[in-house]
């Protein structure tokens, strides 16, 4: 069925004249008398009888018009979808939360994702840095909140959050009674409580690298997440590295926490992304992640550009 022709009729019959209608759909009248008797010809059945002043449907050319009434709406609906989709604003995005970052910026900007685009269906999840890029890799996941650096080529990240690195002492700990910034000198020797490094190689190393530049920590204890980890450092089997505001959310008893001495340890957050296969609606996400604290970006620079990581 000619959707073409099919619009024209509706016209027409909601003018029932063959001037009024051709002027509204821009076209000579001549025309349009072609096109709806073509139509006529195409369906084998009469739909209008001219008169003096215009012309009337016939029973058949008045059922034709109400079919021709929803078809026209029906495409216009899957128009609207398919566009909203192409633009973002329908479908689906699946993303990772990484689990050392719950309740912060990713938080914030997947709540103002929801209500800026409800129509999207959102699936989230919650894993380590190492867990989402691998479901990345495998198609499962659109984006993801990481731990950077990532050694993956394939995966694009934005740094979104930077947060300072604080150290969780036990509070009867001789360190925790220090109001000053603590010198890696401080620490250097103690034992320490980790979380395993394959769940973020690259924030592991970039941790250890910063707190520990001379020989890597004594790790004695590994635990599963941060919320374990304090509770390690409360039971006195070490200290522990942990961002800041993680080590607000949990407030453990038994945990003191200590700032250290410049240039001052940090961790960032990164979303992570295929760039070459990005839905429409990531691209809408990355456009509204935000810009980390900080200084200026300096001339030629953009800290919103995506770029690999490695």
């Amino acid at each position: 069925m000619d959707l073409h022709r099919m619009r024209y009729f509706s016209v027409l019959a909601e003018e029932l004249n063959f001037t009024r209608a051709a002027r509204r759909l821009r076209v000579a009248q001549p025309a349009l008398s072609q096109q709806i008797k073509a139509l006529e010809r195409q369906l084998g059945v009469q739909l209008v009888e001219r008169t003096s002043r215009g012309c009337t449907l016939t029973p058949i050319g008045g059922a034709v018009a109400a079919e021709a009434r929803e078809l026209l709406r029906l495409v216009a609906e899957a128009d609207r979808r398919i566009t909203a989709v192409a633009r973002g604003q329908q479908g689906s995005l699946r993303v990772a939360y990484t689990r050392s970052a719950r309740g912060g910026v990713s938080d914030t900007l997947m709540t103002e994702f929801r209500s800026r685009y409800p129509q999207v269906d959102v699936a989230l999840q919650t894993g380590w840095t190492a867990h989402n890029v691998g479901e990345l890799l495998a198609g499962r996941l659109d984006a993801a909140f990481v731990r950077p650096p990532l050694d993956v080529p394939e995966l694009a990240c934005r740094i979104i959050a930077e947060e300072e690195l604080l150290l969780a002492v036990p509070s009867g700990h001789p360190l925790a009674r220090g109001r000053g910034r603590l010198a890696p000198d401080g620490f250097r020797d103690e034992p320490v409580v980790l979380w395993p490094r394959a769940n973020g190689p690259g924030m592991h190393a970039s941790i250890t690298g910063q707190l520990w530049p001379d020989r890597p920590p004594r790790i004695v204890r590994e635990e599963p997440d941060d919320e374990q980890l304090l509770l390690a450092v409360a039971a006195g089997h070490g200290i522990a590295p942990i961002p800041e505001g993680r080590a607000r959310v949990f407030r453990i008893p038994g945990v003191s926490l200590r700032r250290l001495a410049r240039p001052v340890p940090t961790v960032t957050l990164g979303l992570a992304h295929h760039p070459r296969t990005a839905s429409p609606a990531v691209q809408l996400l990355l456009a509204m992640a935000p810009l980390p604290p900080g200084p200026a970006p300096a001339a030629g620079t953009d800290r919103r550009t995506d770029r690999h990581t490695g």
